[in-house]
């Protein structure tokens, strides 16, 4: 093919088209050039609005593949969107609050966000929910649960590739550490953990999910000053969200089982 072909058939203009839509890796307007020229022949658009519409499309489409992308490097174990999060079911969950933090700003500002409350409250939905948003908005996102770090930083020292593994994480705009408070760790566990957020601080966000109250992460973090240490990491310019002690999952379950029983 020529770069430059004037009086050609359809068919030819046709062929043509999608054999540079290859050469320039452009599979939106490949896939969609004919049907959107026939669209623009009946809506009469001038050749400038077709040419857009097919640029937007193109561009749009980009976006949504580097989207999925980033949500599936984000390692997160299932979907959960905020659009699926019943906040009629757990009234202490500030619709408004979640919603604002959906913007990312607090991503943008390196701030901490911590979710506290019992299991089956929300916390680890809103954690994966929130994450994907940032993740949409091309921000790099990484989920672990807390007790897989610890374990990843405990064998990074003892292969001598700490620097190397912290640094890794330190790339990740928004750190998403979830089932935190779930385990006790020793004191070698607990200051490598301290490592990664000091490492964090100030600089990039982390987000956790926690089902014990701070005044409980004694149990998982022994050495009180260690202990204070870290809480006040998470807790400093944080977004600080209590989902309380109902279960809503549970009480969803119950529903479902009545509905069953009555239908």
């Amino acid at each position: 093919m020529t770069t430059h072909q004037r009086g050609l058939t359809e068919p030819a203009a046709e062929t043509a088209i999608d054999q540079a839509c290859r050469l320039l890796r452009l599979p939106t307007i490949r896939g969609q050039f004919i049907p959107t020229a026939d669209a623009a022949e009946r809506e009469q658009l001038t050749y400038r609005g077709f040419l857009a519409e097919l640029l937007m499309a193109e561009c749009d489409d980009r976006q949504r593949r580097r989207s999925e992308r980033r949500i599936k490097a984000a390692g997160f174990p299932r979907q959960k969107w905020l659009s699926d999060f019943d906040f009629d079911a757990n009234r202490n969950i500030p619709p408004a609050v979640i919603h604002t933090l959906a913007k990312c700003e607090w991503v943008k500002n390196g701030h901490p966000l911590c979710l506290i409350g019992d299991s089956g409250t929300g916390k680890s939905h809103l954690l994966i929910a929130l994450g994907a948003e940032a993740a949409m908005a091309e921000y790099r996102v990484k989920y672990v649960l807390a007790a897989k770090l610890v374990n990843e930083l405990v064998e990074a020292a003892d292969e001598l590739i700490l620097n190397k593994t912290i640094a890794r994480y330190r790339r990740f705009d928004l750190l998403c550490i979830d089932e935190l408070s779930y385990m006790e760790l020793d004191k070698r566990g607990a200051d490598l953990l301290f490592q990664v957020l000091t490492d964090r601080e100030e600089t990039a966000s982390v987000a956790i999910a926690s089902n014990e109250s701070f005044g409980g992460w004694t149990k998982t973090f022994t050495e009180p000053r260690l202990c204070a240490a870290i809480v006040d990491r998470l807790t400093f310019n944080a977004t600080i969200i209590e989902t309380g002690t109902n279960s809503y999952r549970m009480a969803q379950g119950r529903a479902k089982t009545q509905t069953g029983e009555t239908a």
